[in-house]
Order: structure tokens, then C-alpha cells, then sequence
């Protein structure tokens, strides 16, 4: 008896709108696992090459949000919320301590807040050679710029720019209720697969 009376005051304080951060997200989570993005620049297949992945999506989602409204700020610090929710979630599922997950969130979100920045800051000023710098930074720190594929990562640059133009075009209403379309990776071909 008493659970559901706690169930049914759950959905009764579950805002629809919460509901809709999280569809969002889904979506933002299932095209950062795009195998091409993988395959072809390639991202690492690792807990964090998957991170830099979805953090690249948020960021697009609220570079595109952003001043155009209360209801795409709520989105916004929703989908924050939510993301910051998920991978705490993820910590603790991994075996991360409960001492350590607080200082790992606080790391990651110091880590989105700059990568959002330094993306941005290139993307503003239409600079292909500074977005390639930051992504290289971000998405291989441990290795050398020599050895990332240059033509992979500048189809991730490309990709970011085309899909930040493309949600530019898409109706902020449409976005906020979760209809968002994101311009696919740029197939590989003959002359980048062996790069």
C-alpha cells in the first residue's frame, strides 16, 4: 500500500518536461555511439572516447539552445543534469567509491565546460585549424598529434560544423520536444580508411 502511494507521488512530481530532457539525451547518447565515429576517425572504443562523444553532442545541443528562451534553458540544464546523473550512475555501476565519484563528476564537468568553451570558440570564429587542435587535444590526449588520423579528425571537425549549421536550421520548438536530426559522419572512403 505504502509503495504505491510512493509510486503514484512519483509521477505525480516527475515534470513532463524532465521527461523530455532524458528522451533528448537518449537521443544525444545513441548518436554519440555511432560506429563510424569508431571506425573511421576512430575515437577510441573506451569509457572515455565515449564520454568525449556524448559531451561533443551536449555541447551542440546547448550551444544551439542557448538565448532562446526559458524553455531552452530548462532544456539545457536539464540535459546537464541528466548527463552528470548518468555518468555518476555509470561510476558507481563501474565500482568507483563513493568518496571518489563527487571529485570524478566535479573532473568531468570542468572537462565539459572547457571543451564546450574551446569548441565554441572555434566554431564562432570559423577556425577548421583550432577545432581540429581541440579535438585532437580532447579525444587523444595520450597521444601524439602525429599519430592521430589527420583525415579522420578532420571529418569529426567537419561533422561538428555541418551539424552545428544543421540544429541552427532546425525549429527551436522541435528541438526542445525532442525532434532533432543530426547530419551523419561523413562516410569513409578508399583514400582515409588506411589513414
Amino acid at each position: 500500500m505504502i509503495l504505491k502511494k510512493l509510486l503514484s507521488l512519483t509521477k505525480l512530481l516527475k515534470r513532463p518536461d524532465t521527461e523530455t530532457a532524458f528522451a533528448v539525451y537518449g537521443s544525444v547518447v545513441a548518436q554519440a555511439r555511432e560506429p563510424a565515429f569508431y571506425l573511421d576517425v576512430p575515437v577510441p572504443d573506451t569509457v572515455d572516447g565515449r564520454f568525449e562523444m556524448i559531451i561533443l553532442h551536449v555541447f551542440l545541443l546547448i550551444d544551439r539552445l542557448r538565448g532562446q528562451g526559458d524553455k531552452a534553458a530548462e532544456l539545457c540544464q536539464q540535459l546537464f543534469d541528466t548527463l552528470f546523473d548518468d555518468m555518476d550512475r555509470s561510476l558507481r555501476e563501474m565500482g568507483v567509491g563513493d568518496l571518489s565519484v563527487g571529485k570524478k563528476i566535479n573532473t568531468m564537468a570542468e572537462a565539459f565546460y572547457g571543451r564546450a568553451g574551446a569548441y565554441q570558440d572555434a566554431l564562432d570564429k570559423e577556425d577548421r585549424e583550432e577545432l581540429i587542435g581541440a579535438l585532437t587535444r580532447n579525444i587523444f590526449p595520450e597521444v601524439s598529434a602525429e599519430d592521430v588520423s589527420r583525415a579522420g579528425i578532420e571529418k569529426l571537425a567537419d561533422y561538428l560544423a555541418a551539424n552545428r549549421l544543421e540544429l541552427a536550421r532546425q525549429a527551436v520548438d522541435d528541438i526542445i520536444v525532442g525532434k532533432i536530426t543530426f547530419v551523419p559522419l561523413a562516410p569513409a572512403t578508399e583514400s582515409n580508411q588506411d589513414v
